[in-house]
């Protein structure tokens, strides 16, 4: 069948049945060996499914077996699926992150990031979650100060989802301690997908190398 299939009415979680967005839920499909795979950008073809954008859905789904009768075909998703999705938001918020440095809307660097925040360019702030907390004690008091210089006074979100050693192999050579998304379409991109891992992670905040992130300061 068709993407037609999958058409705004169909947009169903098939674990919680409520309809709601495409970026709040994923697609899933079943691949060529029947194995049940993540449809993050939404252009696989064949029919496809949703589940709301959160591992412990995604975990329900798998548990109830829910995929092969919303696929109407003889899918298989093993209990590594929560983990795989996991992984694939970490490694396509990964490329956006390299995408939007070459663009100039991301910079590292404690220094940088304080003066992206205090001049109210940066659109977000991450951390590594194992950063010192001197140095994201000094951001959090630029992002306090910037708040005050908006009109609704509200902080720039910021985002600790990955350790050092998980950063290093996410993003090799452009791995970072502290870092600002700037404004632009691919700054806009990272706070996107970052807000999507973190709330796909829920308050487990489970890593996608079996690390730990934690939640917005």
């Amino acid at each position: 069948m068709g993407k037609k299939d999958d058409g705004v009415n169909e947009r169903m979680c098939i674990v919680t049945r409520e309809s709601g967005e495409a970026d709040d839920l994923i697609r899933f499909v079943a691949g060529p060996d029947g194995s049940v795979v993540a449809d993050l950008k939404r252009q696989l073809p064949g029919r496809g499914c949703w589940v709301k954008a959160e591992r412990a859905i995604v975990d329900k789904a798998v548990a109830r077996k829910l995929f092969a009768r919303a696929l109407r075909a003889d899918a298989k998703a093993g209990p590594e699926l929560g983990a795989e999705v996991d992984r694939l938001l970490a490694a396509q918020l990964g490329g956006m992150m390299n995408m939007a440095r070459k663009a100039g809307q991301f910079v590292t660097g404690s220094t940088k990031v304080d003066q992206a925040v205090r001049s109210l360019a940066a659109l977000a702030v991450f951390h590594a979650a194992d950063a010192a907390a001197d140095g994201v004690r000094k951001i959090d008091q630029a992002r306090k100060a910037a708040s005050f210089l908006t009109d609704d006074e509200t902080e720039i979100p910021s985002f600790r989802l990955f350790s050092e050693g998980e950063l290093e192999e996410l993003l090799g050579q452009n791995a970072f301690i502290h870092a600002a998304a700037l404004a632009g379409q691919a700054g806009e991109g990272v706070v996107k997908r970052a807000i999507m891992l973190e709330k796909y992670r829920g308050g487990a905040r489970v890593g996608a190398h079996g690390g730990a992130g934690q939640p917005n300061q």
